[in-house]
């Protein structure tokens, strides 16, 4: 067993003492004794424990004492108190002041045993947590809403601003450009940043469940209720709830929420006294919803009542100059992520990434980046790692930005060969025939316009 844990045992008794650190040795954790709490803070001060399981009693200092500076140096290390029957009232105060757990004189070895393993067990869930807190934040941090074009430092500002308030957020765009992970910017740059954040995808569920899905139900309300369920109402308390796609929201339930955000109160189903709730609302669609409330597909007041701020994302067409920067961003992810040796994108496949209409955006280039980054056998992502429709026609804007003529036209024969090897599912003797030359000449002008030459 390889337990490299650090535990400190303090006793002036030395036979405990003894006893308690041959235990523990023997299970493989590395021991340090000590004689009395003054000791044990010296000990505390040249080197950091895991666990530490001290006396009350004892001359120099006090258990309580040792245990009140081993939180000011560590208040990560756990404490156990190892104390007679006759002080238990001063082990509860012990566990009060902030120590771990307590043991009873004459020590149960087993016992000491399964309550040192269940301390360190709770601390590796927190440091885990902890991880998965800071991975959460980097994932929703601006770092992920990349651009440096006017638009998105606009979009950086307001964020900027309504993070540091509980005020409802209207998010508004084309589906792909990125509303999710402004939601999640706004949460976790908040004071609810330790709370949950909860999305509800309002177009994914059926309209005869989504009220109990969002307000909760008691047991019996209806068929099929078999059990009480919070809801994502309740599920948030204290965080956020991210209502995507609002615009989806059936009118019946549109009065509902407009009361939950005013109020900031629900009412379950199947009961009839408001349950009071602590949640900031962030809302978004890619609907126009003032043409909406226009056609009487959504209540004007409740558009009003999200729309305190909003939040308009451009299109990738407004932000052309973003692209080579999320360019770069997803190829950096993806090729941590597939431990790929890419160093980025050559000019050739960014002048194609730069002409292409993104219908789908964001989430679009995510996409075709991702499959390149998987086709990519060199250290730069070439036009023979886009998608065939990449190389369906080329435009005049293609010839453009190029030094001569000669580059102008060889940057065309590559995308055409390009074109011509995916048509042909990369087989050379096929693709020759197609283009009409020998095989020699494909081979010698895949070597001069760099194209890989794949099997």
């Amino acid at each position: 067993m390889n337990v490299t844990e650090r535990i400190l045992v303090v006793d002036d008794e030395e036979i405990i003492r003894d006893s308690i650190s041959f235990i523990l040795k023997k299970e493989g954790f590395t021991v340090v004794v000590a004689e009395n709490g003054k000791v044990a803070y010296q000990k505390l001060l040249e080197e950091p424990f895991d666990i530490i399981i001290s006396d009350l009693e004892m001359p120099e200092m006090k258990g309580i004492e040792l245990l009140e500076k081993s939180i000011q140096l560590n208040p990560q290390a756990a404490f156990i108190i190892v104390t007679a029957y006759g002080s238990l009232e001063t082990a509860i105060a012990a566990l009060r002041a902030g120590a771990s757990d307590y043991i009873l004189k004459p020590v149960e070895f087993d016992e000491l045993l399964v309550k040192i393993r269940r301390l360190l067990e709770e601390k590796k869930l927190q440091v885990e947590n902890q991880l998965l807190r800071r991975q959460l934040h980097r994932e929703a941090d601006f770092s992920n809403l990349t651009g440096k074009s006017q638009p998105m430092q606009r979009v950086f500002e307001t964020i900027t601003k309504v993070c540091r308030t509980d005020s409802t957020v209207l998010i508004t765009g084309k589906s792909g450009t990125g509303k999710e992970l402004v939601a999640k910017a706004i949460h976790y740059n908040s004071g609810r940043c330790e709370k949950p954040f909860i999305t509800v995808n309002c177009g994914a569920i059926p309209e005869t469940l989504i009220e109990s899905e969002l307000f909760g139900h008691k047991k019996g309300a209806f068929t099929g209720a078999v059990a009480d369920r919070i809801g994502y109402f309740k599920a948030a308390v204290g965080g956020t709830l991210f209502l995507d796609e609002i615009s989806e929201m059936p009118l019946s339930l549109q009065v509902k929420l407009l009361r939950a955000i005013e109020q900031k109160e629900i009412t379950p189903v199947g009961m009839s006294v408001g349950v009071p709730i602590d949640v900031r609302f962030i809302a978004a669609t890619n609907r126009d919803l003032r043409r909406e409330v226009a056609e009487g597909r959504f209540r004007e007041d409740l558009y009003y009542r999200l729309n305190v701020v909003e939040i308009k994302l451009p299109s990738l067409a407004e932000r052309k100059e973003d692209i080579p920067l999320l360019v770069e961003h997803f190829v950096d992810k993806f090729r941590r992520d597939m431990r790929k040796q890419i160093r980025g994108v050559d000019s050739p496949a960014m002048q194609m990434l730069l002409q292409h209409e993104w219908k789908g955006e964001i989430r679009e280039l995510e996409n075709i980046i991702e499959r390149a980054v998987i086709f990519c056998l060199g250290e730069f992502i070439t036009p023979i790692d886009l998608p065939e429709f990449f190389h369906a026609g080329v435009s005049i804007e293609a010839l453009e930005g190029f030094p001569s003529l000669d580059a102008a036209m060889n940057n065309l024969e590559r995308q055409y060969i390009l074109a011509e090897l995916e048509k042909n599912q990369f087989n050379k003797e096929q693709t020759a025939k197609t283009l009409k030359i020998s095989l020699p000449t494909l081979y010698r002008r895949l070597k001069d316009l760099q194209i890989p030459l794949r099997s």
